[in-house]
Parts: C-alpha cells; structure tokens; sequence
C-alpha cells in the first residue's frame, strides 16, 4: 500500500520537476523572490515579474501555478495572470495570508531544488 506524500514532498516534487530547465537567471529569481515579497509583498512582486518577463517572470508563473493548484476554490478560473490577481485582490483576509504562507513555503523549495539542478556548464 503506497502511503500519500506529505504537503512538503509534494512542495520538493513540484519545485524539482519545475526546474529542470533553470539556468542561473531562473535560479537568481528564484532566490530573489522570497526577500522581495516579503519587502514588497505578494501582489506587487507578482505584478513586477510579469512586466519583467524572461526568468522573473517564468518563476513567478511556476509559483501562480502552484498556488492554483493548492487554492482551487480562490483560483477558480486558472492561473493567469490577470483572474490570478483579481482573486487575490477580492479573497478574504485569512485566505489572502494562507497564500502568502504557501509562497514562502514553495519558494522555500524552489530555490534549494533550482540551486541544486541548474546547469553548472
């Protein structure tokens, strides 16, 4: 009998599998995101990558991605980013911080597993 992953393999797994492909830029966002939500917060760090684009931007859509998937009844319409933000902007206080908990958490992840799997050539 296969036993279920706790919330924190899942949280490797995914943060393993959406790395593969990282180079050090991705891996430098990576690292970067944390400090800057935690200064400027989810919601504008979010906004600020998908005006940057390019390996910001790509980071911040693997973690919308993630939180879609842990938040189903909040991201309803999917992980793109304008639904995204709005239901970030109309959910309740509570949940909004619960998904704040939950970036750091993946993010966590993200940049252990992006570190350890970046080319290094």
């Amino acid at each position: 009998m296969q036993k279920k992953p706790t919330l924190e393999q899942l949280r490797a797994q995914n943060a393993w599998e959406v790395s593969a492909a990282y180079k050090s830029e991705h891996v430098n966002a990576a690292k970067a995101l944390p400090a800057l939500i935690m200064n400027s917060g989810l919601m504008q760090v979010l906004a600020f990558c998908h005006d940057k684009g390019r390996a910001p931007g790509l980071v911040a859509d693997h973690l919308r991605t993630w939180l879609t998937s842990r938040f189903p009844a909040t991201f309803a319409q999917g992980s793109a980013f304008p639904a995204f933000m709005q239901a970030l902007m109309q959910t309740s206080p509570a949940t909004f911080q619960a998904i704040n908990s939950e970036a750091f958490a993946w993010m966590k992840w993200l940049r252990q597993m992006s570190a350890a799997r970046k080319d290094r050539s």
